[in-house]
């Protein structure tokens, strides 16, 4: 039922309700077609064979397809073409600076007159350092006075 030149109606997919034509019978079930829909390998059960069957080769061009359509059943064939892929962009890769030896000796010498500064804003903690000291002092000196 299904040979070589059988004419066929697409019954499913996106190509279902266009005319077809058997190019060559694959293993399992599966057809090569081509015609109004696009050549493709198709599960026999996606078609609906007509009683037309047109003289074609095995694995017949689209070209030969296309003549054959028109010739016989009156039917013009687009001839699509596959859209060309577009270019991809390329990404760009930023370059990260090199940091000298004097930039990073000046982050260093940055970050410690940061440290000098909170210090200098607090008078009160500094005053508790010496406070301490002082404390520390006095304990020292009381402890050397007992033990003499």
């Amino acid at each position: 039922m299904y040979e070589i030149g059988r004419l066929c109606v697409k019954i499913a997919g996106r190509d279902a309700g266009n005319y077809c034509v058997i190019l060559e019978e694959q293993k399992d079930g599966l057809v090569l077609v081509d015609g109004e829909t696009r050549r493709r390998s198709v599960n026999v059960k996606h078609l609906e064979p007509t009683n037309k069957v047109l003289k074609i080769n095995k694995g017949g061009s689209r070209s030969d397809v296309v003549a054959l359509f028109k010739s016989e059943l009156n039917i013009e064939l687009k001839d699509s073409k596959p859209k060309k892929a577009a270019a991809k962009p390329v990404k760009q890769k930023v370059k990260k600076e090199k940091v000298s030896k004097q930039a990073k000796s000046t982050k260093s010498a940055k970050k410690v007159s940061k440290k000098e500064e909170t210090v200098k804003k607090t008078p009160e903690s500094a005053k508790k350092v010496e406070n301490e000291s002082d404390v520390e002092s006095e304990v020292k000196n009381e402890l050397s006075g007992n033990k003499k």
